[in-house]
């Protein structure tokens, strides 16, 4: 499978970069950044043979089968349309619009053309999720409530590596997507109740760097999600399971249960990189002409949630 990388250099590009390596029968051919002089660099480093800052050079490539879009949040909904339009599968990094009318034209851009269109939430992948997830399916566990909590120390304009960025990022269209995904995905439900506030929105960011989120399906599970960009201390995303068989509380790739005892995760997947195995998902439905898990047609019931969500912030302002 040959790939293109958009987005390469940047935080989460390199985290595909690094992901494809490990996949056997995957190369990347292209890669796409906004500064020519960085992505040359970047591309004679990793020795990719072609880049270019223009997308619509690498799609007219025909060693080009596949595009991995790590671009900033407002351009994924219309470089993955591009993508589609030129007969290439697209795996777009969440969220995969930031607003609801471009979430369904990307649906809508997937359907027409018959290609795998993948949103990448990560965390479907991550063994510890999808260890919760199988013991569901097994009909071995129930949700009553997730409690997750999202933090970061973050009042300047910066990305994980703490470069300036080119946009400004959004606790809810981007960071609240992935818990939001997630408690639909493992509930097998959508949330019929949701209810959010905010903080002060920041001077110069223009954002409130504070939420809080609840929800709750027709089933009775709750999910409520804390989100903050002021938080000085570790940071990350922590998910308490609260089950009817359990409590388990998932940190990256480590699961606990609720008294802190290690779970052995070691024969979920064959990595425990949830990046890799999100890019092992895209590459396998291409190759097997198959929907994958987490399409943008399975992940649109999320950007919904979120659209509710964002309409109940502007009742609170």
């Amino acid at each position: 499978m040959r790939l293109c990388i958009a987005g390469a250099s940047g935080a989460f590009g390199m985290k595909h970069m690094d992901a494809i390596e490990a996949i056997e029968n995957a190369t990347v051919t292209s890669v796409v950044g906004t500064k020519v002089d960085v992505i040359r660099e970047f591309a004679e480093e990793r020795g990719v043979p072609h880049y270019t800052t223009d997308l619509a050079e690498s799609l007219a490539r025909d060693d080009v089968d596949g595009v991995i879009l790590a671009t900033p949040t407002q351009m994924h909904a219309a470089q993955a349309i591009q993508c589609l339009e030129a007969g290439k599968h697209v795996m777009v990094e969440i969220p995969m619009a930031d607003n609801i009318e471009d979430s369904r034209k990307l649906v809508e851009a997937q359907k027409k053309s018959g290609l795998v269109a993948m949103a990448g939430h990560t965390r479907r992948f991550n063994p510890s999720h999808q260890w919760i997830h199988n013991k569901i399916q097994a009909g071995e566990l129930n949700i009553q409530q997730m409690d997750v909590q999202t933090y970061f120390f973050r009042r300047t304009n910066t990305n994980a590596k703490g470069q300036p960025r080119s946009w400004t990022d959004h606790l809810l269209w981007h960071h609240a997507c992935h818990t939001i995904d997630l408690f639909q995905y493992q509930t097998g439900e959508s949330a019929t109740k949701v209810q959010a506030l905010e903080g002060p929105h920041h001077p110069d960011l223009g954002i409130a760097l504070d939420m809080s989120i609840g929800m709750k399906t027709g089933s009775g599970a709750l999910c409520t999600l804390s989100l903050s960009f002021n938080n000085d201390g570790p940071f990350g995303t922590f998910f308490r399971y609260i089950c009817d068989n359990g409590t388990y509380i998932a940190r990256y790739d480590d699961l606990l249960d609720g008294h802190g005892n290690k779970i052995d995760l070691s024969d979920v997947a064959v990595s425990n990189n949830g990046i890799e195995l999100q890019d092992r998902e895209f590459i396998a439905a291409i190759e097997e002409g198959r929907e994958p898990n987490a399409s943008v047609a399975q992940c649109l019931p999320a950007m919904e949630t979120l659209h509710r969500l964002e309409q109940c912030l502007e009742a609170d302002s």
